[in-house]
């Protein structure tokens, strides 16, 4: 092939853009924990799509640790191609078991999130530093005819312990909608983590109620974190309050 030729090629390629395509981005799947639903991903999806990811925000059912783990284990199975897995509060225990048996998980990012090491359950972590004051914020449980019984936050609660930095509107709605989770899903043990074996990334707020900084800040250093990020004041929604911050973070573990 002459020079020419080649020249022409080359400037062809880079016309069409094939010369330097852009890498296939990593499907994030978001995975909310209790007391919450998939909307309080809302400005994190924004933000997100923005930046040309594709994004999943599962449904996790609050049922058990090993169900919910199941259920988000069949969605990362579904996806072609890398994964993210996000988890807030509760579903970071979640994403922990999820991730496990799948090659195409390339890192974990823990939102406010409890990262268990085997045989620890959120309840446990939840208590190991003072600060908590979920207990007391809790509604009456409500039995359910299986067995066991669903807990949520006291509305009028709710926004002095779930979500101080979020307009009161907003967190009353939040309120609301609140889901419930089961006592046994907050007291199940984990098995193997796989934090141990992936890259994690962690963000929270040192104002959070639900789980105090410390255990946060414990999990994220015993986890290995690439980059903790801690939001002053920030609530234990931080996704809400801060959402462009979280989404921040899971570009660089994405990237």
């Amino acid at each position: 092939m002459s020079k020419l030729a080649a020249s022409a090629l080359v400037l062809s390629a880079l016309l069409t853009g094939t010369a330097a395509a852009e890498p296939v981005r990593p499907t994030v799947v978001l995975v909310h924990g209790a007391f919450a639903d998939s909307s309080s991903w809302n400005g994190v999806i924004a933000a997100l799509q923005s930046k040309g990811y594709p994004v999943v925000a599962a449904a996790n059912p609050l049922r058990s640790v090993a169900s919910d783990a199941a259920y988000v284990s069949d969605i990362v199975g579904s996806i072609d191609g890398p994964v993210v897995l996000v988890g807030h509060s509760y579903g970071g225990q979640v994403i922990t078991t999820a991730a496990n048996g799948h090659d195409n998980v390339k890192s974990l990012v823990y939102v406010a999130a409890f990262a268990p090491d085997a045989g620890e359950a959120a309840a446990d972590l939840a208590g190991k530093f003072p600060g908590g004051t979920l207990g007391e914020a809790l509604a009456a449980p409500v039995k359910l005819n299986s067995g066991g019984v669903d807990l949520y936050i006291d509305q009028g609660k709710f926004r002095a312990q779930f979500a101080h930095d979020v307009p009161e509107a907003d967190a009353a709605r939040m309120a609301v909608g609140q889901r419930p989770i089961t006592e046994a899903a907050l007291t199940e043990k984990s098995g193997d983590p796989a934090w141990k074996r992936l890259p994690s990334w962690f963000v929270y707020g040192d104002g959070d109620k639900n789980i105090p900084a410390r255990a946060l800040e414990f999990m994220a250093d015993r986890a290995g974190s690439r980059h903790t990020v801690v939001v002053k004041g920030a609530s234990h929604v931080v996704m809400v309050s801060s959402p462009d911050v979280v989404a921040d973070l899971i570009d660089e573990a994405a990237r």
